[in-house]
This record gives C-alpha cells, structure tokens and sequence, in this order.
C-alpha cells in the first residue's frame, strides 16, 4: 500500500469511524445509547491518536470534530443525560457555519485556509463558498434540533449517524458547477493510467 493511500486511509478512518461506532454500538447491541456514546468517546479520542500519530499534525477540521465528540460525549457519560449527545450536532453545525459566516464578515478566508492547498480558486469564489456552506452548516443545525426533539431515539441515531453525513456530501456536490466554472485543466486529476 502507498503512503499515499494510507494516509487516505487514515483520513478516512480520523472523519468516519466514530459516527459509524456509535450507529454500530446502538443498533448492532439492544439500543443503548450510552454504550453507543462511550463507543463514541473511545472512537473519537483513538481516531486523533492515530491521526497525530500517522500524519504527524491534525487538521484543524478533524480535530475540532473530535474533540467536540469526546467532549459532548463525556458529558453525556458523567452526566447520564442523552440530550447532551443530541444537541452536539446542532452546537457543532451551528459553530462551524459562525466560522464562516464571521469569516466573511471579518474578511478572513477559513475555507480557503482549509482547503485552498487542494484548489486553486478565485478569492470571489471562495465567498460565495463560505456563505453557502454557512447557511447550510446552520440549515443542519437547525434539522438536528427538529429531529432530536420530534423523532425516536432511533431514528435520531440514524440521522446523526448517516442523515448529516449523506446530506453534508450531497450538498458539496451541488457545488461541482460553480468549482468547475473556475478550475484549471491542470487542477484536475490525472487520468489513471492502464
């Protein structure tokens, strides 16, 4: 295996794993959401450590979303209370989209600090990308706060664990027109060789 494709293996282990533990923990052991949560804290706080330890540094994005998971889901355990676990989507979306609506506001570019390495863009661009995952980070904070408070347990699991994931990328790629709009030839991957 490359080191390349370890380190998206990595990646992907450090962003997935724990929401995954947490749908396999609930609906795979007689529905318990504090094991489910304890799987999430244990998940999260083991994805950083292999994170630091395979990449060497931690991006910013991945380790905010995991400290926020071992945070919320420790409080949760101490505190045996399921809401706590519940509202961390809706502070975690609702942060993330103040990020980056301050960022506007401020003229300060985080999402180009993210991700401006991987694409070459327009400082325009990058606006009006800021302003729509804003909103959208909001729009999922406020779906969070719908669902835990008017659904079953289970069906919140769900959401949490798949429904904003599968949103979250569904979303991204609503944005493919206005990136290839901008992008250059030479951005663009090259074709895979036979």
């Amino acid at each position: 295996m490359s080191a390349e494709s370890r380190r998206k293996w990595v990646r992907w282990f450090v962003d997935y794993s724990a929401p995954i533990a947490f749908a396999v923990v609930y609906f795979g052991f007689g529905r318990d959401f504090m094991k489910a949560t304890a799987a999430i804290v244990i998940t999260s706080v083991v994805a950083l450590a292999v994170g630091a330890i395979v990449e060497r540094r931690l991006a910013p994005l991945p380790l905010f979303v995991g400290l926020m998971g071992a945070i919320f889901g420790g409080l949760t355990l101490l505190f045996d209370d399921p809401r706590i676990m519940k509202v961390k989507p809706t502070v975690l979306n609702f942060a993330l989209g103040a990020v980056l609506m301050g960022g506007l506001l401020l003229r300060k570019n985080p999402l180009k600090a993210i991700l401006g390495q991987t694409i070459a863009l327009p400082d325009e661009v990058w606006r009006k990308l800021m302003f729509r995952f804003g909103l959208f980070y909001w729009a999922l904070a406020a779906l969070n706060e719908v669902v835990w408070r008017t659904q079953a347990e289970s069906t919140w699991v769900a959401f949490r664990s798949f429904g904003l994931t599968g949103l979250t990328v569904a979303f991204a790629l609503t944005q493919t027109p206005l990136l290839m709009r901008y992008m250059k030839v030479e951005d663009l991957p090259p074709p895979p060789s036979e």
